[in-house]
């Protein structure tokens, strides 16, 4: 048998005490499976004292990540620590700069320092994996980089992050508005420190950009994701979208094109009977459709500590087999840099304002769609109170671009009371 798969893991929070609990529990399937013995070797935290309800007898200590991914008696680095910059950053560095193989969840880290890492690891013969780095236990990024390797994708598209979707289906099921349902969220331990990370989309454009550069041959470009959040969505929405035969979802959507790389990150109505409109709670779901495949769908976990530690630990397992493939699935020297595009296929989409409730009011507001060639489907005023008329229009088929000239030209009138409210209507 091989010599051992010595690892060093830095971070021992939830994903963290997940890995060690797989290595310990399961020793002998793991070596069984690769051939080799995989132990720890040593760990990092920032508290020795912390109860994480696994043992860490046996490993030594290093107070520095720095430190524990330049030990020359470990072989795989394990950054489970987060943040984009700072220790995590500085630590896989020091790992791949003394030719350490290095897995990681850390999708904002990659997300922004992706190619020059990847150049760097891949210039030393170094691997980096990220599996556990997007959709949690779904493994679409082997998906990606292997089962789906013979494929032009043409599409990329998902719900990424768990705690908006189970926001905004708890809104749904139990009629509750947005504030309610986010301190609830809280309450529960489900968002992030910086709360903007998961309802601004922040957190799911980092997992999208990474998606795009493996399933377009680009180089990653968070900078280049159209992001909004789940902020401004209210419950009137959740069931306006419910009559119409749609539910609303923060969804990722990814294509290339002849203008370059459209990346977006908003919410969205899809039919309620799609695999996407059906998906509940925390679950995440990545579609992928490619030319010769055409269309798959990966429903999974998307955090957790069982999901990301399992995650991680395919990664581990296959550097133990000796399988590695470049970061992003070809050579990162061969990723293109493409220029963002915005959405340039026309699509109908759902708008909400709240009117003066005055004659001619809605009549210049349609004027205006109609000046920019956005043409009205559906109309419905539901809810007068106080001189104020909520109003919920539906186009037909129209570009971003036409319906943000008539969003502009309605702000330079005296009859909306809100700013008004824009979701695409997705196909799926």
């Amino acid at each position: 048998m091989a010599a051992p798969l010595r690892l060093g893991i830095a971070g021992l929070g939830t994903v963290g005490a997940g890995v060690v609990r797989i290595v310990r529990t399961h020793a002998a399937m793991l070596s069984a499976r690769t051939g080799r013995e995989i132990t720890i070797t040593a760990v990092s935290a920032r508290n020795r004292d912390k109860d994480r309800g696994v043992s860490l007898t046996g490993y030594e200590w290093e107070d520095d990540p720095v430190a524990l991914a330049r030990r020359d008696d470990i072989d795989v680095f394990v950054e489970l620590m987060g943040g984009s910059d700072g220790p995590a950053l500085a630590a896989t560095r020091a790992a791949l700069d003394t030719g350490k193989d290095v897995v990681t969840a850390n999708k904002a880290m990659l997300a922004i320092h992706g190619q020059t890492l990847a150049e760097e690891a891949e210039a030393k013969g170094r691997a980096i994996r990220f599996e556990a780095a997007v959709a949690g236990g779904i493994p679409v990024i082997k998906a990606l980089t292997e089962g789906l390797a013979g494929n032009q994708v043409t599409r990329v598209m998902g719900v990424m992050n768990g705690t908006c979707n189970y926001i905004l289906t708890r809104m749904e099921s139990a009629g509750l508005g947005y504030d309610t349902v986010f301190q609830e969220a809280s309450d529960l331990g489900y968002l992030e420190a910086d709360p903007t990370l998961d309802v601004g989309g922040i957190d799911a454009g980092h997992k999208l950009a990474l998606l795009s550069s493996i399933a377009f041959g680009t180089q990653p470009d968070f900078a280049g994701i159209d992001i909004e959040g789940i902020e401004r969505i209210k419950i009137d929405d959740i069931r306006q979208a419910a009559d119409m035969g749609y539910r609303i979802k923060l969804l990722g959507v990814a294509r290339r094109t002849g203008r370059g790389l459209e990346q977006r990150m908003q919410p969205c109505l899809v039919p309620a009977d799609s695999p996407l409109g059906q998906l509940e709670g925390g679950t995440n779901m990545v579609v992928i459709e490619g030319d010769a495949v055409e269309q798959i769908v990966l429903r999974g976990p998307g955090a957790g500590q069982g999901p990301t530690a399992s995650a991680v630990m395919g990664d581990v397992c296959d550097l133990a087999r000796g399988f590695r493939l470049p970061t992003f699935g070809q050579p990162a020297t061969t990723l293109e840099q493409v220029p963002p595009a915005t959405s340039g296929l026309p699509a109908p989409f759902y708008l909400r304002m709240t009117l003066v409730d005055k004659p001619g009011a809605l009549a210049r507001v349609a004027t205006l769609l109609g000046n920019a060639g956005v043409s009205i489907d559906r109309m419905r005023q539901y809810g007068h109170s106080e001189g104020a008329a909520p109003v919920l229009f539906v186009t037909h088929k129209t570009t971003r671009a036409a319906l943000d000239e008539a969003i502009e030209a309605m702000r330079q009138t005296d009859v909306i009371v809100s700013e008004p409210v824009a979701l695409r209507i997705e196909s799926v």
